[in-house]
């Protein structure tokens, strides 16, 4: 009895494993980032939705629509790598001269001095944005259609004691809001939380990746067989920690509908 607890204790704080429990806060720091992004391109695209003026107008539907219309994992591919690449390409254009460029061997980047090494906190952040940017576009509709669900007479009155449109936005349309655009943007939430399991797509070792190399079969050439195929058991407590977050996301967005609610009036039909 001593022995196996021994064992599991000594197997479950080796060094893999501490750093599978690390990688937690990849996934953590992905989907809170992510959804900050997600909530300003949502405000930005729903501004522009609502515009007087078309060119704002098209822009705002192009982007609402298009994202959406794209996969998950192609955008979270697409991005990053674009984004490095057009950043190497400037670099190149102030730091390459024509025979770094002759000299180099490979096709990209252009010269070696303006190659970019990116490491897992670039990454980390580069995922998080193209999590903003792809359910953002989600987040747009949601937030356009509370902005239209909000009482035009509200509008009117804040309008008739003298406040700019600016105010009227800031202070009015977008405070209320969030009564009508927070049960949609709970939903937004949540799909953010489940596409962080592609962070390992972007070389980000996360808790999926290391739950897949610390369940497979293990062989040691000194002791043999360490484990079996123990992946089950590794996704099962990845399984356990989405219904948690699930569980505990569900009850801060009830938290924040009550505190959006508190002093605003509905209209009730006569």
């Amino acid at each position: 009895m001593i022995e196996d607890v021994t064992f599991w204790l000594s197997y479950l704080t080796n060094g893999k494993h501490l750093a599978w429990y690390g990688s937690f806060q990849f996934t953590i720091f992905a989907a809170l980032v992510g959804g900050f992004f997600a909530v300003v391109f949502g405000l930005l695209g729903a501004t522009l939705k609502a515009s007087r003026h078309f060119p704002l107008r098209l822009i705002g539907s192009t982007y609402s629509s298009i994202v959406r219309g794209v996969p998950d994992v192609l955008f979270f591919l697409f991005f990053p790598l674009a984004f490095e690449q057009a950043v190497e390409w400037f670099v190149s254009t102030q730091v390459c001269t024509p025979e770094a460029i002759a000299a180099q061997t490979s096709p990209w980047p252009p010269c070696k001095e303006a190659n970019w090494f990116l490491g897992t906190g670039e990454y980390l952040l580069l995922a998080s944005v193209s999590l903003g940017l792809v359910y953002g576009a989600f987040a747009t509709n949601v937030i356009h259609g509370a902005m239209r669900a909000v009482p035009a007479g509200q509008l009117e009155a804040a309008r008739a004691y003298g406040m700019s449109s600016t105010q009227v936005l800031w202070r009015v349309h977008i405070r209320q809001m969030w009564v009508y655009a927070l049960p949609g943007l709970s939903n937004v939430w949540m799909l953010i939380v489940k596409s962080t399991s592609l962070l390992s797509l972007l070389q980000i070792a996360d808790i999926v990746l290391w739950a897949d190399r610390l369940g497979a079969p293990n062989f040691l050439p000194a002791v043999g067989l360490v484990h079996e195929d123990w992946r089950w058991r590794y996704y099962l407590v990845l399984f356990v920690f989405y219904i948690l977050v699930t569980w505990l996301s569900e009850r801060v967005f009830e938290a924040l509908m009550r505190r959006a609610g508190r002093g605003i009036l509905s209209e009730e039909p006569t």
